[in-house]
């Protein structure tokens, strides 16, 4: 059982990073690659502050800060400096290795005997692994809140508008390399963010935390569509944590067959790619089901 909820905690936690992704991967419409160096980012600022002496809940904070500097940085590159997608994301993730040694010291730090944002009364007194499930829940649901009420606001149609069609966003005035730079800097704010708490949850940040990060926040969001179907915008965001969730125990049940924790990232990338190919097996078995039906008919 403590498993269980284990994974529903890491799932949750998670989400925050499929949240993050699904603002620039669905609907800004821009594949970031700048995860993989954003989270490492924020979770060695944080790890490093707080090594020092400083407030867990500030270090959090500045993980989201430095997290959103480096979507600023890509999207100057992409917006101003006019360079491709794809590799403005990839030059600032890798910029963000070297920064986290500088920033560490080292290859990784302890959280070992520290206070961390988990360390409070409260929550020391929850069951095992209840203390990841109840700050998660709270993380998660201000987060989802917030953006929910952004989206709503004049600058966050704006925004929308901007994913949807760039041409008619800019025929209504609307200032779409701002609104493309705003949106890098919210959402790697936010998988800094992330970084922090889920390196918080672990107690130690690594050099190597952010490699897969995209795929496993891309599970969270291709799951929550294929499970969930057709929902709102508003409701979407609320599919992506249900989504980390399943993705979660989807990999503690492949772990349980025997599986190597060497082969997570393979696991990962498998069950991202068949989340991805279900919707297109539906419509194939729709698709022959129906020519079956029309056969029958004709004879």
């Amino acid at each position: 059982m403590s498993m269980i909820v284990s994974s529903i905690g890491q799932g949750i936690l998670w989400s925050i990073l499929g949240i993050a992704l699904y603002l620039t991967f669905r609907i800004l419409d821009f594949p970031d690659m700048t995860v993989e160096g954003s989270f490492p980012l924020g979770a060695a600022s944080a790890v490093t502050l707080i090594s020092q002496g400083a407030n867990p809940f500030l270090a959090t904070l500045v993980a989201f800060l430095v997290g959103s500097l480096a979507g600023l940085a890509t999207g100057l590159l992409y917006t101003k400096g006019k360079i491709p997608v794809l590799l403005a994301g990839i030059l600032v993730m890798t910029a963000c290795l070297s920064i986290n040694l500088r920033i560490m010291g080292s290859a990784n730090i302890s959280l070992l005997n520290q206070k961390t944002i988990f360390t409070n009364a409260f929550l020391n007194h929850l069951p095992k692994y209840f203390d990841m499930v109840f700050l998660g829940l709270v993380l998660v649901a201000v987060i989802t809140v917030a953006l929910i009420w952004f989206l709503q606001t004049e600058i966050g149609q704006a925004f929308i508008a901007t994913g949807d069609n760039v041409t008619m966003a800019q025929s209504f005035g609307i200032q779409t390399d701002r609104m493309t730079i705003m949106g890098l800097m919210l959402s790697n704010g936010l998988i800094g963010l992330g970084g922090a708490v889920i390196a918080q949850s672990n107690g130690y940040a690594d050099i190597n935390m952010g490699i897969g990060t995209i795929v496993i926040a891309l599970a969270s969001i291709i799951i929550g569509e294929v499970v969930f179907g057709n929902l709102t915008l508003n409701e979407r965001l609320v599919a992506v944590i249900m989504g980390s969730i399943f993705y979660r125990l989807v990999l503690l049940g492949v772990l349980q067959l025997g599986f190597s924790t060497n082969d997570l990232n393979l696991i990962s990338s498998i069950i991202l790619a068949t989340a991805m190919i279900l919707p297109q097996l539906r419509k194939y078995f729709k698709l022959e089901s129906v020519m079956k039906k029309g056969v029958t008919a004709h004879d």
